[in-house]
Order: C-alpha cells, then structure tokens, then sequence
C-alpha cells in the first residue's frame, strides 16, 4: 500500500474522534502500531495541555466542514507513546463523501523536533 511507504504520518479520524488510519510513517512517528492507535482516541498523541483547545478545533471542524488550518502547515507539539516531546509540521484535510457528508478527518505530519532544537539553539 503507498501509504505505508511515506515517511510522513498518515492519520485518519472519524468525526468521533476515534483513529481508523495510522500508517507506518504514524507508527515510526510516533511510537504506537497501528493494531494499538487503530480503535484510539486521536487525542492520545496531544499533549495535555493542548487537549482542550485540540478538542474544540477538531468538534469545530467536524461540525462546520470547514478546517480553520485548511491549506496551511502547521507545527505543533505531539507526544511519543513512551513520553518524548515531539514537534510535527502537520497539515489537515477533511474527508467526505460524494454528497458532501463528512467521513472524517485527516492529517498528514512530519516530524520536524531535531530541526525545530537545531533553531532553538541556534537563537540562543
């Protein structure tokens, strides 16, 4: 499957929230197989403090059909299943059917926490 050879995460949502995607990329990224992330709440890659406002954006969307980060990247933090602290260029897509009804939810993310330090320590 093409979608197991990216590098890049590749992570689906239905409009519950609840992951039926997760990619080789998604597991490399982020430490669960997909028998694992597969059935989970998305939010189990966000960290804590960023779960709320996670949550409003994504029952916004879904309600909506719109995506406020639509066309843009975006980075932000994620945490690895054994606790690392990662930041991930992510971009965002809904998914719908031929009749416009929303499937779900989809990310495609990048881990970008070497370079993200890299400049970190450079500006210091």
């Amino acid at each position: 499957m093409i979608l197991d050879e990216m590098l890049d995460a590749v992570i689906l949502a239905d409009p519950d929230g609840v992951i039926r995607l997760w990619n080789r990329g998604a597991e490399v990224i982020f430490g669960y197989s997909s028998a694992e992330a597969i059935g989970a709440p998305l939010d189990m890659i966000v960290p804590q403090r960023l779960k709320l406002a996670h949550s409003i954006g994504f029952r916004n969307a879904v309600r909506s059909g719109h995506l406020k980060t639509h066309g843009e990247v975006m980075t932000t933090r994620a945490n690895h299943k054994y606790g690392c602290r990662l930041y991930v260029d992510f971009s965002f897509g809904l998914l719908k059917d031929e009749g416009g009804a929303l499937l779900g939810v989809f990310a495609v993310g990048r881990d970008v926490t070497v370079r993200h330090m890299e400049q970190i320590a450079m500006a210091n």
